[in-house]
């Protein structure tokens, strides 16, 4: 079990203060696989004091030090990656091959950006007689989620490390050994002591704790907008800085002149990846009414080609969802579409053909789906597909925009002018033009409730850092 039940705080590996046990659950079996600790008030008074110690000698180090500081933590990364794939597969359900080619890939890859773009990175910079400085804000609360674990716990982690801040991440519990082993990782690179910190545990008993607690100076989370309402809530008391990347509801708009089967059956891939436990899946498919028929008929045809099943298996493409709570979500969710009257094309509820046990979901595609069904409203994260009829290319961007979320939008069309046009109208903080390739130097983050701030590369170091002015400094 290694270090399972302990938290990393001060440079230790350390028992909690209170021995809380929860179990980890292996969603492809259902069953209890290991344990980790739960933390609680104390255990974050005891990691926020450990970072709140080391913050003044870390923040005076100098920009190289830290950029040697980050290619030591991906060298360490880099001798743990086939353990922390097969820790996503274990507590995840992510098929083998998409743990190593995606959810620890993606860990590695900002480690990189982070890297390259960092060497051109100015902390300082002359306006007139005023010198503008860019210094670490503190000690920073840094709470992640379970769907995309690596990728977000690098993403807040390593331009903290860069921006000279010292941190305490709470990691989801539902997947948590990844930030267990990624702990072990900024030991092993050698991070001073008490400048990364980890205490797991739930929402409300940790969390919320990181929120409120008067020595964080800022809180960095992942996850649901719901949450990320008492995050914000919790931290408002102190006025301390929230950066959030919250929930999406993302459309994909297939412009008229698209090449329909390719863009349908790519479609497919961009709601369905990670079984559809993406903030930013593209799970609204916007087509022209005309042709709305022949979409369907190439969507469907592309679901029921997802091999679902055993995530250790060559070949299978979705694995389960990663909990009860979330299999009984998107049923609801699937049943709410049934009962309101979208055309039910293929999948539905239960589980796949063949699986009598594990969170699995059927790959769903609904047609003829409207903007007032619940699922064109609410955040599914499960494989399921709408497709929505347009008229015309102003109705379709009303539609896009039409929902509280504002995370991202995918627009397909060969005429690229017009479709840089209608990406242009899009009130969401990425747009995906033509299934690009990922773009690690690219901002992330969302419009509206799916957000506040920034992540990646220098958009994110600029979140983690404070702006000081300092006037009449000299010509």
């Amino acid at each position: 079990m290694g270090n399972n039940l302990k938290f990393y705080i001060d440079g230790a590996w350390v028992d909690p203060v209170v021995p809380n046990p929860i179990p980890v659950i292996d969603p492809a079996t259902e069953e209890v696989f290991t344990e980790i600790s739960g933390g609680g008030a104390a255990d974050v008074d005891r990691a926020v004091a450990a970072a709140r110690a080391a913050f003044p000698s870390f923040s005076r180090t100098t920009k190289k030090e830290r950029l040697a500081l980050l290619k030591s933590c991906l060298a360490a990364y880099n001798r743990r990656f086939d353990e922390i794939a097969e820790a996503c597969t274990r507590e995840m359900g992510a098929p083998i091959g998409f743990a190593k080619e995606a959810q620890a890939f993606v860990g590695r890859a900002h480690f990189q950006a982070l890297i390259d773009v960092y060497e051109d990175f100015a902390f300082t910079e002359k306006r007139g007689t005023t010198l503008v400085a860019k210094e670490p804000i503190g000690v920073c609360g840094l709470i992640t989620p379970w769907n995309w674990p690596l990728n977000q716990i690098v993403c807040k982690v390593a331009p903290a490390l860069a921006a000279g801040n010292t941190m305490v991440l709470k990691p989801s519990e539902i997947a948590p050994i990844n930030a267990i082993l990624f702990a072990e990782v900024m030991h092993e690179a050698g991070v001073p002591k008490g400048v990364f910190n980890l205490v797991n545990g739930d929402g409300p008993s940790v969390g919320q704790k990181l929120a409120e607690h008067k020595d964080v100076d800022m809180m960095s989370f992942t996850g649901s907008t719901r949450a990320g309402i008492i995050v914000a809530k919790a931290a408002a008391d102190t006025v301390k800085r929230v950066c959030q990347e919250l929930g999406g509801k993302s459309p994909n708009i297939l412009l008229p002149d698209v090449d329909l089967e390719d863009a349908v059956r790519k479609g497919i891939g961009a709601c369905f990846i990670n079984s559809g436990q993406s903030c930013d899946a593209a799970t609204r498919m916007l087509v022209p009414r005309a042709l709305h028929d022949r979409a369907v008929k190439y969507a469907v045809d592309e679901a029921e080609k997802q091999t679902t099943g055993d995530p250790w298996a060559a070949g299978t493409v979705l694995g389960p969802l990663v909990s009860q709570m979330q299999f009984d979500k998107v049923q609801r969710l699937i049943k709410a579409g049934i009962e309101e009257g979208a055309t039910l094309a293929t999948g539905g509820l239960g589980r796949p053909e063949g699986l009598n046990r594990g969170y699995y979901a059927r790959p769903t595609v609904f047609a003829n789906v409207t903007r007032e069904m619940t699922i064109a409203r609410e955040e599914i994260f499960g494989p399921v597909l709408s497709i929505m009829p347009y008229g015309s290319e102003e109705e379709a961007i009303d539609i896009a925009n039409d929902t509280v979320y504002g995370l991202a939008a995918y627009v397909q069309g060969k005429d690229l002018k017009k479709a840089r046009e209608v990406a242009c109208r899009m009130r969401v903080g990425s747009v995906y033009v033509n299934y690009p390739d990922t773009d690690f130097e690219a901002p992330f983050g969302g419009y509206k409730q799916s957000g506040n701030g920034r992540e990646y590369v220098d958009f994110a170091l600029n979140d983690f850092l404070e702006i000081k002015g300092i006037i009449g400094y000299g010509e």
